[in-house]
């Protein structure tokens, strides 16, 4: 089917809010990390869904929080510049009835754009009482009057086809951005090297994964049997740090490398063989330079 309307929708909200498992549970397919530590998204991430002939585009972004580091500061950044020239900016919150300050912050940004904006309240399965939400919907709708109110799950998909229906009603008449089967805009290596990252997160403990970077230093297909050879560097801040990413006899680092390469090997539907190296660039997201290198440019 001819795809003739679209729309970009910008999804923001504090680190940990669940704008990363809604684009993967819209778009169907796991296209940005996830994790229970803060500011996992480090760029902004484009997720595709494409409903007849309809295509949205949904802007996964950095949570929204107070910077420690260059690399923060350009994080915040990305999710401020998001909220500009969309069709729609979606509010993720938690549960709670009270307006944070990072939410005020983000409600200030979306009254200067003067754009269309709705409320996902997510994280609703957590919720005992459904009256709840009604003091959390109370607390939002008197610090702004948003075009909607949507409570959501993205882990158990409730009201979630009622939110796609919505986010549908901005899209405009215009030529589809993406290819069809596309579902981001990230390249495959890309990809790849934010599993590798995902599972750091999962697997380390406490500060450690936020002084990483990984860098794909070798991606390639086999012609013969589509076999992916992929060689990973990951880059930390101290070489305290890298024993711990090894872990006794290298077992943190084979737990994290098999749990990556098995995620990897379902996103590219392939055979993968992963060969992952620890190096240590002190202080490197304080290093413009070095930030850069590692893929997070201005956007």
């Amino acid at each position: 089917m001819q795809k003739t309307k679209t729309a970009m929708i910008t999804l923001c909200g504090r680190p940990n809010v669940g704008k990363s498992s809604l684009t993967n549970a819209l778009v169907g397919e796991k296209i940005a990390i996830v994790s229970n530590k803060p500011q996992t998204t480090r760029n902004r991430i484009y997720g595709v869904v494409t409903e007849g002939d309809t295509q949205l585009v949904l802007l996964d972004t950095p949570g929204f929080h107070k910077p420690r580091s260059r690399l923060g500061d350009y994080m915040v950044k990305v999710a401020r510049d998001s909220i500009a020239d969309v069709d729609l900016v979606a509010l993720l919150v938690e549960p709670v009835p009270h307006v944070g300050i990072p939410e005020q912050e983000l409600i200030e940004k979306i009254r200067q754009s003067r754009l269309p904006a709705i409320l996902c309240i997510n994280k609703i399965d957590t919720v005992a009482k459904k009256d709840d939400l009604l003091a959390v919907i109370a607390a939002y709708s008197e610090a702004y009057d948003f075009d909607g109110i949507f409570p959501i799950s993205a882990r158990t998909r409730d009201g979630l086809d009622e939110l796609l229906d919505e986010f549908k009603k901005y899209a405009v008449e215009g030529p589809q951005l993406f290819p069809d089967g596309m579902t981001t805009d990230q390249p495959d290596a890309q990809v790849c090297a934010e599993i590798v990252r995902e599972k750091m997160l999962l697997c380390l403990e406490k500060e450690i994964p936020h002084g990483t970077a990984v860098e794909i230093t070798r991606f390639t297909e086999r012609e013969d049997t589509g076999i992916v050879d992929l060689d990973v560097t990951i880059y930390c801040e101290k070489a305290s740090h890298k024993g711990i990413i090894i872990g006794k006899n290298g077992a943190m680092l084979k737990k994290i490398s098999t749990e990556a390469r098995q995620d990897i090997e379902r996103f590219m539907g392939t055979k993968v063989y992963l060969e992952t190296w620890v190096k240590v660039k002190e202080n490197w997201r304080d290093n413009m330079n070095y930030i850069r290198s590692f893929g997070y440019n201005d956007q």
